[in-house]
């Protein structure tokens, strides 16, 4: 079992991954919707240890938003139970591959079970080192954006970006330690945020794919991380002749 500290972790680059296009996978092949969500929780487990491979420092998958509370109830009902559910059996191989596991967002929305459930594995998982795997839990940027304006407000004094980052960290469970998105992912086809991680994408690259969540393999998050690191990321930074210039490699 690896025993290294957290702060001795490899950096790695922050990919997060928008997980989309379970409920289509599921429906192009006349199932229902769930089924789509189960399969791509093993998609999920799979591309954990891809990433995990490839030297991944921090991964953050968004599986379930605010808004998704508005989808019909049983789907809901049975997104909750499925969390919990993977979680469990999930909680073991972590450990067993150094992996950090701990939730971001809101945690007065959900089920007791559940909620037991997390803060369980967070505290089995805490001397984890090898990556660091985030999953975004009824999570909104913006909800956590305004709790942490609110929150400085209160408190006043001067606000600075690393203070703003830890109210934000103190909103969402997310600590602020976590660097910025290096790059994200969305499956499915679409192309938007849709509020995840405003702030911390602020400079992510961003990668688009028609394919959905529960196709997506080994060979997508190479070619995601392929045209990643032949990317100049500039920062808004220029050489001195007006030349665009790479700030730092992946």
């Amino acid at each position: 079992m690896p025993n290294t500290s957290i702060s001795s972790r490899p950096a790695g680059v922050h990919v997060a991954i928008i997980m989309d296009g379970n409920g289509r996978w599921a429906t192009a092949r006349g199932r229902p919707r769930t089924a789509g969500h189960v399969v791509g929780a093993r998609t999920a487990r799979d591309i954990v240890e891809v990433a995990q491979r490839q030297g991944v420092g921090t991964l953050t998958l968004y599986a379930f938003s605010g808004d998704n509370w508005q989808r019909p109830r049983r789907e809901v009902s049975g997104l909750m139970r499925l969390f919990r559910r993977t979680i469990l059996a999930e909680q073991e191989r972590c450990i067993q591959r150094g992996l950090r596991l701990s939730f971001i967002g809101r945690r007065d929305r959900l089920p007791r079970e559940l909620l037991l459930t997390i803060e369980s594995v967070e505290a089995a998982t805490a001397h984890c080192a090898t990556m660091h795997l985030r999953v975004a839990l009824d999570y909104a940027s913006r909800d956590t954006i305004v709790r942490a304006a609110e929150r400085a407000a209160a408190e006043g004094g001067p606000l600075t970006r690393e203070r703003f980052t830890a109210l934000m960290g103190a909103a969402d469970h997310s600590g602020s330690t976590v660097p910025d998105v290096d790059l994200l992912i969305r499956t499915g086809g679409e192309q938007r945020l849709s509020d995840f991680l405003l702030w911390e994408c602020a400079y992510a690259e961003l990668y688009f794919t028609r394919r959905m969540w529960p196709d997506f393999g080994e060979e997508d998050l190479a070619a995601a991380m392929e045209e990643f690191r032949a990317r100049q990321r500039r920062f808004g930074a220029v050489d001195d002749d007006g030349e665009a210039r790479k700030i730092r490699s992946a």
